[in-house]
């Protein structure tokens, strides 16, 4: 039984016709067990203790660098939707100009006029996202989970959709890897109307998959994997870089 209900809700994600609100909930078992309820979250805690303590003087060295470009605060805190629908305020390196929130969406645009230079290093290195150890050591996050969402959005969800919320939010998962270079696919103009029809759906499906298949095992592919995509990332940038070095040589 446990396995047909298994098999529909993998050809249910497969079907571009079924929503994420629409998925089968039977099929999200994941969320419910003990590593997702009690396990994952001392390992959490004890693993961002090490981090940051290793990771102190990449801290330093890059709040130095945006207060240096860009002034005070060096950390963006935002509200969004949490672990069992409570609201925390997440913590990322600012990568955008002071008080972005009111000049443009939610969602970054590519080539948003609001990223700083520090901002796009740290954008493209996804170290920005190293603050969210923060989050992870109070407990509002996860190293491995749905990347946190606006509110105006988890505050929509319906049907399966709910049950994203739980397990706790992180810092990468199926839909962040997936959508690992959301920048160009929301494009440069309506990049909230882009995102919120072509993307939040697929991301929303991708979601709810993680929801149903969190595990030990699924944390440490999705880790692993992550890792993988980043570096490939960075050594697309880096071979862009000496690409453009090279026709400036020629010029």
């Amino acid at each position: 039984m446990l396995e047909a209900t298994i098999k529909d809700f993998a050809e249910q994600m497969e079907d571009p016709a079924v929503s994420a609100a629409e998925l089968d909930p039977a099929g999200v078992t994941g969320c419910w067990g003990p590593y997702n309820r009690v396990i994952k979250r001392w390992l959490d805690f004890l693993l961002a203790l090490v981090f940051l303590l290793l990771l102190l003087p990449v801290y330093l060295v890059v709040s130095a660098a945006i207060a240096v470009e860009s002034g005070f605060p060096v950390l963006y805190r935002a509200p969004r939707g949490g672990y069992r629908g409570r609201t925390f305020r997440i913590c990322k390196f600012r990568s955008m100009v002071q008080n972005a929130d009111r000049i443009g969406g939610g969602t970054t645009a590519l080539h948003d006029s609001r990223i700083t230079r520090v901002g796009g290093f740290l954008r493209k290195t996804k170290l920005d996202e190293t603050a969210n150890l923060l989050n992870i050591l109070k407990g509002d996050m996860s190293f491995i989970g749905p990347r946190p969402e606006l509110l105006r959005y988890t505050e929509q969800y319906t049907g399966t959709e709910k049950l994203i919320l739980e397990v706790r939010p992180g810092i990468t998962d199926f839909s962040s890897i997936a959508f690992i270079n959301l920048d160009e696919l929301v494009g440069s103009e309506n990049a909230d109307e882009m995102y919120e029809t072509h993307v939040l759906p697929k991301k929303n499906k991708l979601r709810v998959k993680y929801a149903a298949e969190v595990s030990f095992q699924t944390d440490c592919k999705l880790f692993f994997m992550t890792v993988w995509k980043v570096l490939q990332k960075i050594y697309g940038l880096f071979i862009k870089s000496r690409h453009r070095q090279g026709e400036e040589t020629e010029r």
